[in-house]
């Protein structure tokens, strides 16, 4: 059975599904996710089709919703950060540009002219209940760079410390293709999906929330099965990747299915939990109730490893013997340079680059400690000087599972 592909929602059209009422006004329901119920630090993504018409016009009424939905968290003494998409949407709509103009220049013209609109709205809201907005732009190099990432830690610390909301979103204007020239290996992040999961592994967040305008991951297509039921918990990640389409979900956002499930697994693998839910249903994934799909959380490695995992952009590889594969995953040893049988790309010492097995595919990441000249070198038998023990330690290496 095809599993759901796009962000269509499984209700009929015609279904009069009320935006989110005020906490107070929902019905009580016994937590079945206490780890979610106990969430302190919570990173919510609300995607462009859940927030905006198919016009790109803001559904007001649901942004209200949401604002209401997080004025209980902070009553709650709960920290709150939003990753908002939308500003493209709203800058096709003021600039009259169509759906189908998607040149990089056309988009950065868009989010240029729709981000203060986007920020204002959420202003306006949250001030309604007292809180004030802290707006964030963020592009690859804030996480790619070991030091830029540490201080963008402390000023999200500083924030929650005194009381605002930070509002994120990646800075269109300047974003697509940063990395192009530095690396030819995957992007740091590609959308806001990704993004919101980066700083919940980054931020060391308790619960990443990922709404959008479905109640969750479907075990169907709801365009071709009508009855399509919601996946309450998704353990079998890699099965249900193999079979979702990478197709976008709008011709408004760039994220899908796909992008959820990938960035709410990321999330779960860094030690936050996880939930894809309706972004009506904010208030229940929040109190722990059965809402939305679930992805636990799993150990959350340490703060060095999480970034050389996921927010550093890898620059090269290192193809890997089977021995040193199997002294890397079954010892937990450090990778010498007899055991590289390969090394690509250009470089310098304390980049990230990808670890390969025989057959190619991509066992974890490290940050090498010597340039791609050098490593050259050593592979050959030509040690540097000085007393080196190990191309990579093994505390600067992330194993994939």
């Amino acid at each position: 059975m095809p599993i759901q592909t796009t962000t269509a929602t499984a209700r009929s059209t015609n279904d009069a599904r009320p935006t989110m009422r005020p906490s107070a006004l929902r019905p009580a329901r016994p937590p079945v996710r206490p780890e979610i119920e106990a969430a302190q630090r919570v990173v919510v993504k609300i995607g462009t089709r859940a927030l905006a018409d198919a016009q790109g016009e803001l559904r007001l009424d649901r942004l209200g919703g949401l604002v209401t939905a997080l004025a209980d968290l902070r009553d709650a003494g709960r920290e709150v950060l939003v990753v908002s998409s939308g500003a493209v949407g709203l800058g096709r709509k003021l600039l009259g540009v169509p759906l189908d103009s998607d040149a990089p220049p056309v988009l950065h013209a868009c989010a240029a002219a729709g981000q203060g609109r986007l920020v204002g709205a959420w202003e306006q809201a949250l001030s309604r209940h007292s809180l004030v907005c802290a707006q964030v732009l963020l592009t690859e190099e804030d996480f790619d760079h070991r030091r830029r990432c540490l201080e963008l830690r402390e000023t999200f610390a500083r924030l929650f410390d005194l009381g605002a909301v930070p509002l994120v979103n990646e800075n269109d204007v300047v974003a697509h293709g940063a990395l192009s020239s530095m690396t030819t290996r995957r992007a740091v992040f590609t959308d806001n999906d990704r993004l919101a999961a980066l700083l919940a592994a980054e931020l060391e967040a308790d619960l990443l929330v990922l709404l959008t305008d479905v109640d969750g991951v479907l075990d169907a297509d709801p365009r071709q099965a009508p009855d399509a039921r919601r996946l309450p918990t998704l353990e079998n990640v890699a099965e249900l990747l193999d079979r979702l389409d990478a197709t976008p979900g709008s011709a408004l956002g760039r994220g899908g299915m796909r992008s959820k499930v990938e960035a709410a697994r990321l999330a779960a693998r860094a030690g936050a939990q996880a939930v894809v839910a309706h972004a009506d249903d904010l208030d229940l994934v929040t109190a722990g109730a059965d809402a939305g799909t679930w992805l636990p959380a799993s150990t959350a490695p340490r703060a060095r490893r999480r970034w050389i995992a996921w927010a550093a952009a890898a620059r090269g590889t290192l193809l890997l013997d089977a021995g040193a594969v199997r002294a890397l995953r079954e010892r937990g040893a450090s990778l010498l340079p007899v055991g590289v049988t390969a090394v690509e790309g250009s470089f310098a010492a304390g980049d990230v680059v990808e670890l390969r097995d025989p057959s190619g595919a991509v066992i974890g990441r490290g940050r090498l400690g010597f340039d791609a000249a050098t490593v050259r070198a050593w592979c050959r038998g030509l040690a540097p000087d000085g007393e080196h023990n190990c191309l990579l330690r093994r505390d600067d290496v992330f194993l994939e599972r």
